[in-house]
């Protein structure tokens, strides 16, 4: 059931606001996954975000895709958690760990569904940033290249879904959203240089699209 509701929420109601009343223009579409394990490593500055990485898989594919989140953020109640979970599909890792609970690696869950041949939505920079903005990346992505070296880590770059619902705004704003896809990445033993590697490689997809500066 939670899989036939979620194919009718991304079809029904989250597809027609990402073509319609977004606008969505995908460059090198050719490069996105077209089967697991694999990671889309994108931008954040949005919580439409996830909704555009997930609307741009093709729906065979739409069980096979887990964004990961927060479980702090989207496990607070009952009704968010079911939604997050069974319809959205997160895959919900603890930044914190619960008193007495022991020293484990939060990205286990990841590690989990990787093994199944999941597609996960990461996003390295760990949090929200300012619109249009890319800040440092986080040692996560790196732990998932090192445990599945030969999985491709797709590097994606959003530009306009910082002005749409940009961090602490609960309107949604028309604004047409572009989207570059890089060249798959693969872990080839050090984190530092895979890192910035991949860094790089986000950095130069934001400036393929020449946009100015937001003001």
């Amino acid at each position: 059931m939670s899989a036939f509701l979620r194919l009718l929420f991304f079809l029904c109601i989250i597809r027609p606001i990402i073509m319609v009343i977004l606008g969505l223009n995908i460059r090198r579409r050719e490069l996105l996954p077209t089967q697991g394990p694999a990671v889309l490593a994108a931008n954040h500055n949005s919580h439409l975000d996830t909704m555009v990485l997930i609307t741009m898989m093709p729906l065979r594919l739409l069980r096979k895709v887990r964004p990961v989140a927060a479980a702090d953020y989207f496990l607070r109640n009952g009704l968010l958690a079911w939604f997050s979970l069974s319809i959205i599909g997160i895959i919900p890792i603890r930044r914190k760990k619960a008193d007495g609970a022991p020293d484990s690696d939060p990205l286990e869950p990841c590690y989990q569904a990787l093994a199944r041949g999941d597609i996960l939505i990461f996003f390295p920079e760990g949090t929200r940033g300012e619109p249009e903005s890319i800040s440092g990346f986080k040692s996560g992505i790196c732990k998932l290249g090192k445990r599945f070296p030969e999985m491709p880590v797709i590097p994606i770059f959003m530009h306009g879904l910082g002005k749409s619902l940009p961090k602490g705004e609960g309107i949604l704003v028309p604004h047409f959203v572009d989207v570059f896809v890089g060249e798959p990445l693969r872990y080839e033993g050090k984190s530092e240089i895979f890192k910035e590697e991949l860094e790089a490689r986000m950095l130069g997809l934001a400036k393929e699209g020449d946009f100015p500066a937001w003001k």
